[in-house]
């Protein structure tokens, strides 16, 4: 049953002209920053990740059936295998990768559409879904924390002073200001926050400058730009880990399922959100860029300005694509220091987590029995301290998230304690 909370605009709704493109830049600027990240840290073009990451995230709501807000975004889990096989052999073996992730989720959405969604609200309660939601939340803090820390991997007082100034500013517009501007909080604090940036002379302007108004993206096309060969290493390595960011999708579905009050498991279904990522990512594979999955920054930025529309995230997403190809734009984006976005983050992640916490709230959990308590304090620890499971050597090394180990040992612990301690009986 859907059920419309106080929000302003629901998931449905369509903004005006000119409110549309102000909300829709807010989400592009907010994922912006970990976009990019990904394909740098693999030697990837970022504009090619834009551009990926846009038609991803139109596909993903073209599946779905104009019914769920997510952004499609590059994907942090990856990385270690990527960066590995750019060494030994090159995109090629990248695409092959993101391609067969892609079909893994395909097949998951399969199964799914098979054999129904029931027995995820016996695998997924209350007492295992807020702790989750927490963890999604503060597992991401110490990357925020770094960011508005650290300049090229050391302390710098400046770094911090922009990253409080622009979580100051993202606050007082957030509680302060009405109307249209009440809506942007977040673009407003990144830009009150990269003003200070400059300011504090922790921003090169100079690729800006240098930068052409018109770049076409580093498309990277199977039978145009190489012949493609099956790389059954890079299936190997990469396959796995989609169950990684599978449990991370079905994370941030329930944080949009208690941000919206709908079901969305149900309707339009697991399934269809499932096979939206994985053409998503099978999209990416095949023009160049690196896989993708949902995005954690822009249900932050949802949950902060009670704006759920489809439509909102789908101009960021036609704007993401146009920005692929405007050299400048992509360049001062690009500029935007960690300082900036840590301050931004440091609200999105932590209203993340307080979504888990008002999960925990309202369905009033009892912390006073045992097996609420075993179950949430593991899931909290092993997720927050990110304490991963890393099987193989080498370059064949498969990583599973703090996250996705939590997100299982709750389900496992939910399933196999009983109701009562023998101490409570």
């Amino acid at each position: 049953m859907e059920t419309k909370r106080d929000v302003v605009l629901d998931v449905n709704e369509r903004p005006g002209f000119l409110q549309w493109i102000g909300l829709s830049l807010q989400h592009m600027f907010s994922m912006f920053g970990s976009t990019v990240l990904v394909p740098l840290l693999v030697g990837l073009n970022p504009g090619i990740a834009l551009f990926s990451s846009g038609v991803g995230t139109l596909l993903h709501i073209l599946i779905t059936k104009r019914q769920i807000p997510a952004y499609m975004g590059s994907s942090f889990a990856f990385i270690i295998p990527m960066v590995a096989l750019m060494k030994t052999t090159g995109y090629p073996g990248v695409a092959t990768g993101v391609i067969s992730v892609g079909i893994v989720y395909l097949i998951v959405a399969a199964i799914v559409a098979f054999i129904g969604t029931n027995w995820i609200e016996k695998l997924l309660p209350p007492i295992v879904v807020g702790p989750i939601i927490m963890v999604i939340g503060l597992s991401l803090s110490s990357s925020a924390a770094q960011s508005a820390t650290l300049l090229n991997g050391k302390y710098d007082i400046r770094v911090f002073a922009v990253a409080m100034i622009t979580l100051a500013l993202t606050i007082v517009f957030n509680m302060f200001l009405k109307g249209f501007l009440g809506l942007i909080p977040i673009l407003l604090g990144i830009v009150g926050g990269y003003i200070f940036a400059i300011l504090f002379g922790l921003v090169d302007l100079a690729p800006v400058a240098h930068a052409a108004w018109f770049a076409l993206p580093d498309f990277d096309v199977p039978f145009v730009d190489y012949k493609p060969v099956m790389h059954w290493g890079a299936i190997i390595v990469m396959a796995p880990l989609a169950l990684v960011t599978i449990t991370e999708h079905l994370g941030h579905l329930m944080v949009l399922d208690d941000l919206t009050g709908r079901d969305f498991m149900r309707n339009p279904g697991l399934h269809r959100t499932l096979a939206g990522d994985g053409t998503a990512s099978i999209f990416a594979g095949l023009v160049g860029g690196p896989s993708v999955t949902s995005y954690g920054e822009n249900i932050g930025v949802m949950a902060i300005t009670k704006v759920h529309s489809v439509y909102v995230l789908i101009g960021a997403a036609v704007f993401a694509i146009l920005f692929s190809f405007v050299g400048k734009l992509s360049a001062l984006i690009q500029s935007i220091p960690g300082a900036v976005t840590g301050g931004v983050s440091f609200l999105l992640f932590g209203v993340i987590a307080a979504s888990g916490l008002r999960i925990i709230v309202e369905n009033k959990i009892d912390f006073n029995l045992k097996r609420n308590l075993m179950i949430a304090s593991s899931v909290l620890v092993i997720g927050i301290g990110n304490a991963y499971l890393q099987v193989g050597h080498g370059n064949d090394i498969i990583q599973f998230s703090g996250v996705a180990i939590a997100t299982v040992l709750g389900i496992v612990l939910n399933l196999v304690l009983p109701q009562k301690a023998a101490s409570e009986k």
